[in-house]
């Protein structure tokens, strides 16, 4: 896998510093691909603990899920959106990976 997180532009602005819509676009335009990098490197993970992991119910990890500490407003439904959608694509990966394999 490439590692695009090297690859994406360099910053130019922070939130004070930006002055135009330009200059707020390129800002978020910047991060937005950072963060479709970390989550493809998420996902690669998210393949690898299904892999590794000897137990199907060992893919829910409530207490990990729960140790967040973010803002109500936007991060902490992006974030658990985000786990959801993981343990969901762990299952699956789980599944394709050891078909029949459920001992729960």
């Amino acid at each position: 896998m490439p590692d695009t997180l090297q690859t994406t532009p360099d910053r130019r602005h922070t939130s004070d510093t930006a002055e135009t819509m330009t200059d707020v676009r390129y800002e978020v335009d910047r991060i937005d691909r950072l963060l479709v990098a970390l989550l493809v490197e998420r996902q690669s993970f998210m393949d690898a603990a299904a892999r590794i992991k000897g137990k199907r119910k060992a893919v829910l990890d409530r207490p990990r899920i729960e140790d967040v500490g973010l803002s109500t407003a936007i991060a902490e439904p992006v974030w658990r959106t985000l786990i959801d959608r993981c343990i969901a694509y762990e299952f699956e990966s789980f599944d394709r990976l050891k078909p029949g394999l459920d001992n729960s």
